[in-house]
């Protein structure tokens, strides 16, 4: 069964550092992309920024680059997001993706954790 279990949400102030941790299972963890997402109250979700399997190979969105690095623990099976000099816009919760294709399937599938809330207060 695969499993993605977010982690390390909680309130900070302005200006403040969070890690979060995805923890994988069910699947051949190096062999796919891992994704964060967000969703902000009354808001859509949004991409926050993902890494590649192979070559560690990052993306950022435009709202939180120079401030959030993306990595991935491949031994443990964990993407972190270290997110630095935090916003108040930044609050959301904050979801672990991956589409993943198990061995025997046509096709993959969007697999989401339950997410992990980021609250900054101003």
């Amino acid at each position: 069964e695969v499993q993605l279990v977010e982690s390390g949400g909680g309130l900070v102030q302005a200006g403040g550092s969070l890690r979060l941790s995805c923890a994988a299972s069910g699947f051949t963890f190096d062999d796919y992309a891992i994704g964060w997402f967000r969703q902000a109250p009354g808001k859509e979700r949004e991409g926050v920024s993902c890494i590649s399997s192979s070559f560690g190979s990052t993306y950022y969105a435009d709202s939180v680059k120079g401030r959030f690095t993306i990595a991935r623990g491949n031994a443990t099976n964990t993407v972190f997001l270290q997110m630095n000099s935090l916003k108040p816009e930044d609050t959301a919760v904050y979801f672990c993706n991956g589409y993943i294709r198990l061995l025997g399937e046509v096709a993959g599938t969007n697999y989401w954790g339950e997410g992990t809330l980021v609250t900054v207060s101003s």
